[in-house]
């Protein structure tokens, strides 16, 4: 399945929306979209990972440097996963414990949103 991605915002929330296979081919579009979505300050950002359908270390990567870049501007990035393979991918990595997961969208942006709120 080619890789789809589009963004919206919700609020003070960009919302990153990915449909299909994240690997090496088709990682630098995910990394394009996180980039213009972390423009906000500071950045909130939700990833929808819902139709991710594989993902690869390549992805990790993208998403893990990402998180690195927007927390060094005081922002958050929240994911969420409801595929299973998407989420035992994070476990047996360890990622599970550095990135902010959440099973339902709506609770992963009121999440971004109470940690904007907390901002000066």
């Amino acid at each position: 399945m080619e890789l789809q991605i589009g963004a919206r915002t919700e609020g003070t929330v960009t919302v990153i929306d990915v449909a299909g296979e994240i690997d090496l081919y088709t990682a630098p579009r995910l990394e394009e979209a996180l980039t213009r979505g972390a423009a906000g300050a500071p950045p909130l950002l939700v990833v929808n990972l819902s139709k991710t359908t594989y993902m690869d270390s390549t992805a990790l990567r993208v998403l893990t440097a990402a998180l690195k870049r927007i927390h060094e501007r005081d922002g958050t990035l929240a994911l969420v996963s409801t595929q299973s393979k998407i989420g035992k991918l994070f476990t047996i990595t360890g990622l599970d414990q550095v990135f902010p997961i959440y099973s339902t969208e709506p609770e992963a942006i009121e999440k971004a949103r109470a940690h904007g709120s907390r901002q000066p």
